[in-house]
């Protein structure tokens, strides 16, 4: 992740105090010399597909395409200079009344144009973003790319602070994500072996778990536990079979859109003799928290040391 130093231009001022005496005797006035505070008139940032955007004032309407840079504008103190977010967009809660243009995969590029945003924080995964409509119109597209670190993370942080004149508040950010982090990590000190954790993200019959090189390992890694599925990569399809045969201790699943996600694990066949289904040691991740690369993610690391070391917590 590039980022481009502000280019500043000074502007100097002098005020001129003048006071006279209203007496029978003038006195000549007194001079004060005042500078202003340097004012930002124009800067570069670069985004993550080696675009250069040059703002010539701090944007002052923003149109976000996915919920994680959202959350990012809203805790920099940005967040009231939204104008569009994705049909995705429920945290914070400020996020559910700014209009609706994406779906976090297509966008309303007609609507934006009529919007004339300062600028779009666009987003991409490593294929064509789809934003040249957006760009021949004039409007500028700030691109960030999928984090699949923390580090990616802090450093998406820190551009749209940047973009958004916000650099202080981009710098509090990651420090208050990584003292919470360093906190939850020495609650986990007693913690003599790490826990061994089942992590879904799709049901049955079509099950898909998390494994190396992804946003959730990072966060099992700083929650200290080791991934049932870790020598895989990516986001594998898995059967059912073979989670039967590793024998998961603790199971954790993110799915939230069929009725009661716990329940259809313990219910599934063959699946009884588990070692966390006979030890009810089932349980639910909440899959915004554990699923966005954006300021939460302190919060994920806490949810899921929380759910496998409660004891640490006591």
């Amino acid at each position: 992740m590039k980022i481009t130093l502000f280019k500043y231009a000074s502007i100097g001022a002098m005020a001129l105090a003048l006071g006279a005496c209203q007496s029978d005797t003038t006195e000549p006035a007194d001079t004060e010399t005042t500078a202003e505070p340097e004012k930002q008139t124009g800067y570069t940032v670069t985004d993550d597909l080696d675009n250069e955007l040059t703002f010539e004032e701090v944007p002052a309407t923003v149109v976000s395409l996915i919920p994680s840079n959202t959350e990012i504008l809203y805790e920099i103190g940005a967040g009231d200079k939204l104008v569009g977010v994705t049909d995705y967009d429920n945290y914070p809660a400020e996020a559910s009344d700014v209009e609706r243009v994406s779906d976090s995969v297509a966008f309303n590029a007609e609507r934006i144009i009529e919007m004339d945003p300062d600028v779009v924080i666009g987003y991409s995964t490593g294929g064509p973003t789809g934003f040249e409509d957006l760009e021949a119109a004039g409007i500028q597209v700030f691109v960030i790319e999928s984090a699949q670190s923390f580090e990616d993370v802090y450093g998406d942080i820190e551009q749209i602070s940047t973009v958004m004149g916000l650099e202080d508040k981009g710098e509090e950010l990651n420090s208050s994500i990584q003292q919470q982090i360093e906190g939850v990590q020495d609650k986990l000190a007693s913690v003599k072996e790490e826990k061994q954790l089942y992590f879904e993200i799709s049901p049955s019959p079509e099950i898909y778990t998390t494994g190396q090189k992804t946003f959730q390992q990072e966060i099992l890694n700083h929650a200290q536990v080791e991934n049932l599925f870790g020598d895989l990569e990516g986001w594998p399809q898995i059967s059912e079979e073979e989670v039967i045969e590793r024998n998961p201790k603790i199971i954790a699943t993110t799915v939230s859109y069929i009725e009661d996600p716990i329940d259809e694990i313990k219910a599934r066949e063959g699946w009884s003799d588990i070692e966390a289904i006979q030890n009810d040691q089932v349980f639910f991740l909440d899959s915004d928290i554990t699923s966005r690369p954006g300021p939460r993610i302190g919060d994920a690391v806490e949810l899921v040391a929380k759910t496998v070391y409660p004891e640490a917590f006591e």
